[in-house]
């Protein structure tokens, strides 16, 4: 330990006389040590970590065996089981020693107007003991508190929602809050650590299961066996196994499933939903939707960032070799004087480890804030994210490895290379040493080949991500995406009788349409990005298949510029008394009917809950995509919203304009509150929301592109480093040459000839991993292959266009030598 900290003092010595390669040496480590770090922090809270609870790891999830098909109403971000059915499992399961359902909502805190969400929670009475949480105000939800009837029971807040919304007053119990109209009574609020069951958000409001009818209303789902939105977990009852559990209520399901048939369902809905089957399975690390659409981008996202570090690892070296050269004579002297060459070596490598500490201690700082900038990457207006970002041991234990690592790939190989000399030799060499040795520069050029060789891997994937974005942006979905202001409008305070809602949501738009600026406007049952509803089809000529549906109003294709190719467009005629109209897309009349003029013909539908409805097909549309950019035109089909039987009270207005979006806006706003300043109103604009679907896209092929740019300045750096150390050590033939009569050309031609050769060989050895690698890119890819023949030569381009640029400067600079004083170098 002693002689470990006399070369770490002197280490710091002779860094201290170097400032210039100590911080350029440190601040490569902490951006590469930083990025991975950051990457790494952020999977940890996503995907390694427990939840934040008392013993995490008894936890289980009560779900379907398999992806179940779910007829009827799906709500929440977790629709796994409906109330009745979790009832029946509450009631009549053994396995666990307490239970509890929790369902995701978006609470409305603003009396009328423009909304203002809350991130809520349904949670049954054991929601907070099941999970061990005491509260840090007040207290939390008993199963007394959730009983049928017990109408506003009161409701639990987040540490963060009481210091954003009371800035932390310690009054906060007993006042109200008003959730979607309805005042409700603060009873609690849960400790900073806890954020609820869901990894990726933060909850702010929880209220009990039963207080659910009372604040939805004629929305509720509380009663129906047919609406799915709740999610189950339990802790394991001591000595009760996770298989165990799984078996005990696979045995039950049969019972439960036969208690809670939804009446609605036709015979064979019906069949299907008793075959159910469910399962038990871990979920100590919680729920998360981030977790399921992200681990794999963000995986692959340190992969790549790990190949920077090894790229800056190769770069260390080269500088670490090119400084050993200019003490040379000190390490021979040493080892005339008796040094042992591995006493050399462990000096050596203790000046390695400081820039390896310095860079890590500066790398867990940048990575806080390159985390923190991650998670606002991710974080839109409709859909907030929370991220618990924390260094916790496995963070830390991640950052000192890679300090460790970087310190033998950058400083072993010059420590190795630097002893391995004669003494003998250097202290009868010339005055510039051996610096020019065959056995250093080859060992330099194999560095710049390999840094070459895995930046030509960045590159490749850095460029098939950017250009697979840039083909889902330009992707032409089938609809117009400038100039469209989304409005989604809630009717339930005017309480208005369903027979009437039709004709007032007809009233809004047509004074929508008459505000200045707008070229149309329309409604729809379904916003777009998000929401969806489908169901099975049976043409005339009896073609099943599943087709997505909409209803909307007239004018709705105008609004979208969704080209009508075939008879006509919904009108003021389609009411509820007249004849069942519909329109169709050209999948729909390709895959269902076989033909591109489906105008006249009809089709069937089984709504689970009613009687077949036929229809008739009044018109063609072009395809447009329905949820996602990169699906397949899916079949659609169009209802007229006049003839819906059951009308909502919420709906989605589109509104098309040129004019500026916040004049719009409240133009809107005003337009609205005339009517009635109860409807709640939230914007969005049709770009914004197709932009966020496009969230992982962007993240992958930005950070991608960073990681690819920064290979090819720390490539640029490396080579011309070594195309300089090249011209300097063959100064005396660049003269010689010169002084026989080559030109300055051909002296240019020489230099630039060494830094084009490593490039290519370099390329030659990174193709063949590139096209193995990218073959893990495949599901991230849109419209592309991984082995993309454009994407390779670009990549392979852009190096050799770095091999000229490091090139010319020391290549220009050996043209200028004079011959004389060339040769007196000698």
């Amino acid at each position: 330990m002693q002689t470990l900290l006399q070369d770490l003092r002197y280490g710091a010595r002779m860094l201290r006389k170097q400032p210039g390669f100590t911080l350029i040496a440190v601040m490569t480590l902490a951006l590469g040590i930083g990025a991975n770090t950051a990457l790494f922090q952020l999977l940890d809270a996503v995907r390694l970590r427990t939840l934040p609870v008392k013993q995490p790891r008894e936890l289980a999830e009560v779900g379907f065996d398999h992806q179940g098909w779910y007829a009827g109403h799906l709500e929440g971000r977790y629709p796994v089981l409906t109330n009745p059915l979790w009832e029946q499992l509450r009631d009549h399961q053994q396995a666990f020693s307490s239970m509890f359902a929790w369902g995701t909502e978006t609470f409305n805190l603003a009396v009328g107007g423009e909304v203002r969400n809350a991130q809520g929670l349904w949670v049954s009475g054991d929601f907070f003991n099941a999970l061990g949480v005491s509260p840090l105000q007040g207290r939390v939800f008993q199963p007394a508190d959730d009983r049928r009837g017990c109408g506003s029971a009161g409701a639990v807040i987040s540490y963060s929602f009481w210091q954003r919304e009371f800035g932390g007053a310690a009054s906060v119990i007993g006042r109200k809050l008003t959730l979607a109209g309805h005042p409700v009574e603060i009873v609690g609020v849960t400790p900073a650590s806890f954020y609820g069951v869901e990894v990726g958000r933060n909850f702010d409001v929880a209220v009990p299961l039963c207080a659910e009818p009372v604040i939805k209303g004629e929305g509720s789902n509380f009663e129906r066996r047919n609406s799915w939105w709740l999610a189950a977990m339990g802790r394991l009852k001591p000595g009760w196994s996770l298989e165990q559990a799984s078996a005990h209520v696979q045995a039950l399901s049969p019972s439960l499933f036969e208690a809670t048939v939804p009446p609605q369902y036709q015979s064979d809905l019906a069949k299907h939903y008793l075959a159910f089957k469910l399962k038990a399975s871990p979920a100590g690390a919680g729920f998360s939707a981030l977790r399921e659409e992200y681990e794999k981008p963000l995986w692959l996202l340190l992969a790549l960032a790990g190949l920077v570090l090894l790229i800056a690892c190769a770069n260390l070296a080269n500088l670490m070799l090119a400084r050993a050269s200019a003490r040379q004579r000190e390490i021979a002297v040493r080892l005339a004087l008796g040094a042992s060459r591995w006493r050399l070596i462990q000096q050596l490598l203790a000046e390695s480890l400081l820039l390896a500490l310095l860079g890590a201690a500066l790398g867990i700082l940048l990575a806080d804030d390159l985390s923190a900038l991650l998670v606002s990457f991710l974080n839109t207006q409709g859909n907030p994210i929370f991220v618990a970002l924390t260094l916790d041991w496995r963070v830390l234990g991640f950052t000192a490895g890679l300090a460790m690592l970087t310190c033998v790939l950058f400083g072993l190989a010059p420590a190795v290379k630097t002893t391995r000399i004669a003494p003998s030799a250097v202290l009868q060499a010339a005055s510039r040493g051996l610096t020019a040795s065959r056995e250093r520069f080859g060992l330099r050029r194999t560095l710049v080949v390999a840094q070459v060789a895995l930046s030509l891997v960045l590159l490749v994937g850095a460029l098939l991500f950017s250009r697979s974005l840039g083909k889902l942006l330009t992707l032409n979905a089938g609809f117009r995406q400038d100039g469209i202001l989304i409005t989604n409008v809630n009717l339930a305070r005017l309480k208005l009788p369903k027979e009437r809602r039709q004709i007032f949501k007809q009233q809004l738009v047509e004074r929508i349409r008459a505000l200045p600026g707008v070229e149309s406007a329309a409604a729809t049952s379904l916003g777009p990005w998000g929401d969806y509803s489908n169901n099975y089809i049976e043409t005339d000529q009896k073609e099943i298949g599943q087709t997505n549906l909409n209803q909307v109003s007239p004018d709705y294709f105008k609004a979208l510029d969704i080209p009508l190719l075939e008879g006509r467009d919904f009108n003021q005629r389609d009411t509820a008394t007249a004849p069942k109209v519909a329109i169709v897309n050209e999948e729909f009349a390709r895959q269902l009917l076989k033909s591109t003029h489906p105008v006249g013909r009809t089709f069937r539908m089984q709504w689970f809950d009613h009687a077949p409805v036929v229809y008739q097909i009044v018109g063609l549309v072009k395809n447009t995509k329905y949820q996602d950019l990169r699906e397949d035109f899916p079949r659609t089909a169009y209802f007229p919203a006049a003839q819906d039987e059951d009308p909502d009270q919420v709906d989605h207005l589109l509104i098309r304009s040129q004019t500026l979006l916040v004049g719009l806006v409240s133009a809107v706003k005003h337009a609205i509150s005339e009517v009635s300043p109860e409807i709640e109103l939230e914007f969005q604009t049709f770009k914004t929301q197709l932009r966020d679907s496009l969230l992982r896209e962007r993240l992958v092929a930005t950070l991608s592109g960073f990681f690819g740019g920064l290979a090819l300045v720390l490539v640029c750096i490396g080579l011309y480093g070594i195309v300089s150390y090249s011209v300097a050590s063959r100064t005396n033939e660049i003269g010689i040459r010169l002084a026989l009569g080559a030109s300055p050309g051909d002296v240019l031609w020489l230099i630039l000839r060494e830094a084009l050769l490593l490039v290519s060989v370099g390329v030659a050895l990174g193709l063949p991993v590139a096209l193995g690698a990218t073959r893990l890119l495949a599901s991230l890819l849109f419209a592309l292959k991984p082995a993309d023949p454009v994407s390779l030569s670009l990549a392979a381009l852009l190096m050799l266009v770095v091999a000229i640029v490091a090139g010319y400067l020391p290549a220009r600079r050996a043209t200028k030598v004079d011959p004389m004083i060339a040769l007196r170098c000698e």
